[in-house]
C-alpha cells in the first residue's frame, strides 16, 4: 500500500536557488555560472514576497546567505532542501529527465554559431521556403520575430534560430505560414536531428501573430522531443498500471513516454495551475502521480533578464498555492521544485547551473523541517519507492523522511 495515495510534482521552470558546486564549468556569454543565484538575486535586487512557499520552508533551505526577503520559518508546515544535478547539462530536457531518474552523461548538441548549412538546405528543399540566414544563431524568441517578422511577412522565408539549449526553433507568422504547415516543417527538422553531429533535444514550433512592432507569440507552440534513452519512473508507473498525469509541456519533454493522461499545454502559468487543479479534483484521478511544468518563469522572464517580471510571476504562483493545497486529499503529497536556474540578473540569456529548491507538503504530515541535500533524481526514487515500482537509473529515496 502506498504511503501517499497521490503524488503531485510541480516544476517551477528555471527557479534555481544558488550556484551548483560545478557551476564554473558552465558559462553565460563567456561568464562562468559560479556567481548565479536565481532566487537569491531576485530577492536581493527587487524583493520577493512568497509567504505560502515560505510557510512550507523555502527560507529554511541551507544557503551561504539567507534569502533576503524570504524569512526562515521556526515551525514550517512542510519539508525542504535543495538538490544538485549530476547530468552534464543545464537545459530543460536534461533537468526533467534526471528528475525522473536518468543520468545524461553525454550532453545534447548545441549550436552557438548557428546550424550548419546542410541542415538549413535540407529544410529549404523540404519546405520550398528559403531560410533567413541572419537569424540563424542563438536569439531571444521575441527579439528574433521583432527583427525578422516584417521580412517574413513580405517574403514567406522561415525564421530558424537556436539558443544555448539544444533546440532548433522555427518562428512563423500564422497569417503567412499556416500552423499546420509549420508543424510539418518542424516534423521534418525533427527527422534530420536525431543523431550526432546534430542530436537536438527539441524542435520547437513558435507561431506568432500581429503587426511589425506588435508581434505576439501564440499558444500554438509545439515541442517535438526525442524519447528518453532509458526507462524513466514515468515508464515504471505506467507499466504498473498507475495513473500518470502531465500538465503543460511535460508530455513533450518525454515524447509522451510513460504518460497515460495528458492535460494539454498551458497558455500561461495560471492556466497550468487551473489544469492541475482540474486533474486533482477529477473523480477519475484516484491513485497515481501528476507532473506539472510551469514555464513562464523561464520563457517570459529568465531568458529576457527581467527580474521584476520574474518576481511578479513568483508572486502570482505563490498566491495560487493555497488553491492547490485545498485540492489535495489527506493522503496526497505535493512536491515543488525546478529543473535548472535562469538568473534574470546574470550575464547573457542562458540558463544557469544551480541547485534547485525542493518543498514537500501533505495534510497528513505530523512533522516538518529539513531533509538532507540530495540530487535531482532522488525525487524519482522517492516516487518509485512510494508506489512500489523499480527506480530508474539513479536516485535515492527520501520517502522515510517525509512523516
Amino acid at each position: 500500500m502506498s504511503k501517499f495515495n497521490r503524488m503531485h510534482l510541480i516544476v517551477l521552470d528555471s527557479v534555481g536557488i544558488g550556484a551548483a558546486p560545478d557551476a564554473n564549468n558552465f558559462v553565460n556569454a563567456g561568464v562562468p555560472d559560479g556567481a548565479s543565484d536565481t532566487l537569491g538575486h531576485i530577492s536581493k535586487t527587487v524583493g520577493l514576497n512568497v509567504p505560502n512557499m515560505a510557510k512550507l520552508g523555502l527560507g529554511n533551505i541551507p544557503r551561504e546567505q539567507p534569502l533576503k526577503t524570504v524569512p526562515a520559518e521556526s515551525n514550517p508546515t512542510g519539508y525542504a532542501t535543495k538538490l544538485e544535478e549530476v547530468s552534464l547539462g543545464k537545459d530543460t530536457m536534461t533537468g526533467h529527465w534526471e528528475i525522473m531518474g536518468l543520468n545524461i552523461t553525454e550532453p545534447f548538441d548545441t549550436f552557438w554559431n548557428g546550424f550548419p548549412e546542410e541542415i538549413l538546405t535540407q529544410i529549404e528543399e523540404f519546405s520550398g521556403r528559403k531560410v533567413i540566414r541572419e537569424a540563424n544563431k542563438p536569439y531571444s524568441g521575441t527579439a528574433v520575430i521583432d527583427d525578422f517578422g516584417p521580412r517574413q511577412m513580405e517574403t514567406g522565408e522561415l525564421i530558424i534560430y537556436t539558443s544555448a539549449d539544444p533546440v532548433l526553433q522555427i518562428a512563423a507568422h500564422e497569417d503567412f505560414i499556416p500552423v499546420e504547415e509549420l508543424y510539418r516543417i518542424c516534423e521534418f527538422a525533427r527527422s534530420i536531428t536525431l543523431e550526432r553531429p546534430a542530436l537536438l533535444g527539441r524542435i520547437i514550433a513558435r507561431p506568432y501573430v500581429g503587426e511589425p512592432g506588435n508581434f505576439t507569440r501564440t499558444s500554438n507552440r509545439r515541442d517535438l522531443a526525442i524519447s528518453p534513452f532509458a526507462p524513466t519512473v514515468l515508464d515504471k508507473l505506467n507499466e504498473a498500471g498507475i495513473d500518470t498525469y502531465s500538465v503543460g509541456k511535460i508530455s513533450d519533454i518525454f515524447n509522451g513516454e510513460g504518460i497515460n493522461h495528458d492535460m494539454g499545454h498551458n497558455k500561461s502559468n495560471n492556466h497550468g495551475v487551473d489544469n492541475l487543479i482540474k486533474a486533482m479534483t477529477s473523480e477519475d484521478f484516484k491513485h497515481g502521480f501528476s507532473f506539472t511544468n510551469l514555464v513562464d518563469f523561464d520563457a517570459l522572464y529568465g531568458h529576457r533578464r527581467n527580474p521584476q517580471g520574474y518576481r511578479d510571476c513568483l508572486h502570482e504562483f505563490d498566491e495560487r498555492l493555497p488553491e492547490i493545497i485545498a485540492a489535495m486529499k489527506e493522503d496526497d503529497l505535493l512536491m515543488i521544485t525546478a529543473d535548472h536556474g535562469n538568473d534574470p540578473t546574470y550575464a547573457g540569456t542562458d540558463h544557469t547551473r544551480e541547485y534547485i529548491p525542493f518543498l514537500a507538503y501533505s495534510p497528513s504530515f505530523k512533522c516538518s523541517g529539513l531533509i538532507p541535500v540530495g540530487h535531482f533524481a532522488d525525487i524519482s526514487a522517492t516516487i518509485a519507492d512510494n508506489f512500489g515500482v523499480e527506480k530508474a537509473m539513479i536516485g535515492e529515496s527520501f520517502l522515510d523522511k517525509l512523516v
